[in-house]
C-alpha cells in the first residue's frame, strides 16, 4: 500500500486481495500476511494483507481472465462502474509489487505501451487473471485518518497463483514478515479493526461453501455514525 501524500482529506480507491491456501498438513485454510513499516503514515507496525491505491494506469491493463459477472455487479454499486475492472487489476498489482506473487495465467493481452509498475510482472510472462478474484468487502477508512482508502476486498485461491507460494524473491519493501498463517494466528495479531472484520467475513463464506452468493459487507461513515450496508 502506497503511502505518496494525497490530498487533504481525499479518499483514495484501493483494492487487497485476501490470498487463501489448503495445503498444509491438516488442510485448515491459511491466509497470506505482512507486517507494515513502524514508520508508515498509515497503519505503521499492523499486520495486513497485501494491497493499496489503484493507479490510473491499472485500467489500461486488459485481464487474459474477466472477473466473475457476480463480482462485477457488486462493484458498480454505489461506486463509479468503469472503476470495478481496474480495482480487480490493482489488486493483482498490488499482490504482486508485494510479494512478488502473481495471479496470473502465461497467455493472454498485453498492453500496448506497459506502464512502468507493471514491467516486472509481464517481462516475467505473466498475464493478470481477475477470473481468479471474488469481491467479498469494502470499507472506507474511517474521517480523521492521515490517509483515508475505499477499498475493495478480493478474495482468491493460492492455486491460481503462478509460481512457488512460498516464494517471496521479487517482494517489494512495503511489507515484511511475509507469512502463510492460520486464521486463529492470524487473528492474535496487531491487526487493524478492519482487517478482523474481514478476517471474520472470510471465517463466515468458509464455513458455508455452498450457500448462494453472499452479500459483500460495505463498512462506511455518516453523520458521525457508522454502518455496514450489503453490496
Amino acid at each position: 500500500m502506497t503511502d505518496s501524500q494525497p490530498a487533504k482529506d481525499a479518499i483514495r480507491n484501493a483494492a487487497t486481495v485476501v490470498l487463501l491456501r489448503h495445503d498444509g498438513p491438516d488442510q485448515a485454510p491459511r491466509v497470506l500476511m505482512g507486517q507494515r513499516g513502524k514508520g508508515a503514515a498509515f497503519m505503521p507496525s499492523k499486520f495486513v494483507f497485501p494491497g493499496g491505491a489503484l493507479d490510473a494506469e491499472d485500467a489500461q491493463i486488459p485481464t487474459a481472465r474477466p472477473l466473475n459477472a457476480d463480482s462485477l455487479e457488486r462493484l458498480r454499486k454505489r461506486a463509479r462502474p468503469e472503476l470495478a475492472e481496474a480495482l480487480a487489476i490493482a489488486a493483482i498489482r498490488e499482490l504482486w509489487e508485494e510479494t512478488g506473487l502473481a495471479l496470473a495465467v502465461p497467455d493472454g493481452p498485453s498492453p500496448e505501451m506497459v506502464p512502468e509498475d507493471w514491467h516486472a510482472f509481464f517481462e516475467a510472462g505473466h498475464r493478470p487473471a481477475a477470473g481468479a478474484l471474488e469481491f467479498i468487502f469494502r470499507a472506507i477508512t474511517p474521517p480523521g485518518r492521515p490517509r483515508r482508502f475505499d477499498a475493495r476486498f478480493f478474495l482468491a485461491d493460492a492455486e491460481r497463483i503462478a509460481g512457488d507460494l512460498d516464494d517471496f524473491s521479487r517482494a517489494g519493501t512495503e511489507l515484511s514478515y511475509l507469512s502463510w498463517l492460520t486464521l486463529p494466528e492470524a487473528r492474535a495479531l496487531d491487526l487493524p479493526f478492519i482487517t478482523g472484520v474481514v478476517l471474520a467475513e472470510v471465517e463466515a463464506r468458509l464455513a458455508e461453501p455452498s450457500r448462494p452468493a453472499r452479500p459483500a459487507p460495505f463498512f462506511h461513515h455518516a453523520g458521525g455514525q457508522s454502518f455496514i450496508d450489503p453490496l
